[in-house]
């Protein structure tokens, strides 16, 4: 069994009343047992976006890498997404 210790932590009434409500509910077995579950849905909600803002910060310096912008015509580009949609329908059907 993992180490378990016990700490304190002031609620608002409203929290106290959900956690009570998911208990007599039966999701949870007793209100640790739902404040842990959503411990770990913090934690691995912290490492996702930690994750994605990994990934941003990436694409952000691949794209200063690759040099100064240029004007873009949006007409045209809108035509080669269209014309690359249309080869990846044609793939698939």
């Amino acid at each position: 069994m993992p180490d378990i210790h016990k700490v304190s932590v002031a609620l608002t009434g409203e929290q106290v009343e959900f956690l009570r409500t998911v208990v007599k509910g039966g999701e949870y077995a007793t209100t640790s047992e739902a404040v842990r579950e959503a411990l770990r849905d913090w934690r691995w909600k912290k490492e996702v976006r930690g994750e994605e803002l990994r990934q941003l910060r990436e694409s952000w310096h691949e794209g200063k890498a690759s040099g100064r912008a240029v004007p873009v015509e949006m007409s045209k580009l809108r035509e080669k997404a269209r014309a690359r949609s249309k080869k990846s329908a044609a793939r698939t059907a």
